[in-house]
């Protein structure tokens, strides 16, 4: 079967994934980079991910839980090939990955984690950052798990709101108590 577009096999989808992940911004799940590689025409799933599974076991890639990187090993390839990848697949990738390293940057910037306390209480901690720095660090303590992880989703949902509404009730004049 005659493939269309400027991807033709195996070694053009690890080349397409080596661009791609040199330039995000951070570790990308596997739905990603899925999305971001199935949009360019010849790619066909099977293949991709094989040769995703081929550049992680040469040490190319990393996976880290759930998330891809890339290597030093695989940026020096990368670099060393980019220029096989036609400018128009080239320009396709950057506009791509422009909406995924937003999102990874936010990200970045919006956390939460949890930690268990000796008397079974949790704490959740949640916290904003901006490229300056911090901005909010919230610490809140929870006698469960569940509730501390359904803070941590909504925090993470609406950090903004938080943030905002954490101002708003420090810096509005409060009633004097007589």
């Amino acid at each position: 079967m005659a493939r269309y577009g400027f991807i033709h096999d195996k070694l053009d989808i690890k080349m397409l994934e080596l661009y791609l992940l040199s330039r995000a911004v951070g570790g990308v799940d596997f739905d990603t980079l899925t999305e971001l590689c199935m949009a360019h025409e010849g790619v066909e799933y099977f293949d991709f991910a094989e040769a995703t599974a081929e550049l992680v076991t040469s040490g190319h890639l990393l996976l880290e839980g759930d998330m891809y990187t890339i290597t030093e090993k695989g940026r020096v390839n990368s670099l060393a090939c980019e220029s096989s990848l036609a400018p128009s697949v080239r320009r396709r990738c950057d506009r791509d990955l422009a909406a995924v390293n937003a999102r990874l940057r936010r990200n970045a910037q919006i956390r939460g984690e949890s930690r268990q306390q000796a008397d079974g209480s949790v704490v959740a901690r949640m916290t904003l950052d901006d490229d300056g720095g911090n901005l909010l660090t919230l610490e809140l303590l929870c006698p469960s798990q569940e509730q501390a992880d359904r803070l941590i989703a909504g925090f993470k949902a609406r950090p903004e709101q938080v943030y905002n509404q954490v101002l708003g009730a420090l810096l509005s004049p409060g009633e004097e108590e007589d």
